[in-house]
């Protein structure tokens, strides 16, 4: 009988645990997904932050890690202090590459522009403050970045960037809505 009492007062007290720490993690989830939206947010509003730029960031806790690729030095110092001021940022990791100055590339961005958005339906990919296909050029080499309807869209941005003249290489990093969901 004592026996049976003391398991059933601690499975009493395991389950009382079990209950107490359930809000904390639903608190820190709520918490981590208020930082996450107002990260991108910041992000997105950046002054400086257009077509040939590419942003991500990771969320762990109170750490928010930026990556990515930016034409202008001050687009990722204003990142990073932008991100920094977010209530429940305890620390910023400043992972974002500014691309070297190059005419060259400069030449294939502009080239690339015209090539991606003026082949058939993707124009509508250029519309709006913050366009969706980001074309990252280094040294000579095109990154295609960000999100597509789907995978017709995805295929013809691709070639439509192998047509620019002198670029060396094109990764095609594009996301399909409807590869979006199989992840």
């Amino acid at each position: 009988m004592k026996t049976l009492k003391k398991v059933l007062m601690m499975l009493v007290a395991v389950c009382a645990l079990a209950v107490a720490a359930t809000p904390v993690t639903q608190a820190q989830g709520l918490e981590a997904r208020r930082i996450t939206e107002k990260v991108r947010k910041e992000l997105v509003t950046l002054p400086w932050y257009g077509v040939f730029d590419n942003l991500a960031y990771k969320v762990e806790g109170g750490t928010v890690t930026l990556y990515g690729q930016v034409v202008r030095p001050t687009t990722r110092s204003d990142a990073e202090r932008r991100v920094a001021r977010i209530p429940g940022v305890e620390r910023v990791v400043n992972n974002i590459e500014v691309l070297p100055l190059s005419s060259f590339d400069d030449s294939i961005r502009a080239n690339a522009y015209n090539q991606i958005f003026g082949a058939g339906s993707l124009y509508r990919y250029a519309l709006g403050v913050n366009p969706s296909i980001h074309i990252v050029v280094r040294r000579g080499h095109i990154t295609l970045e960000g999100v597509v309807a789907n995978k017709m869209d995805k295929q013809m941005a691709y070639m439509a960037a192998r047509q620019v003249p002198g670029a060396f290489s094109v990764t095609n990093n594009l996301i399909a809505e409807s590869e979006r969901g199989a992840r």
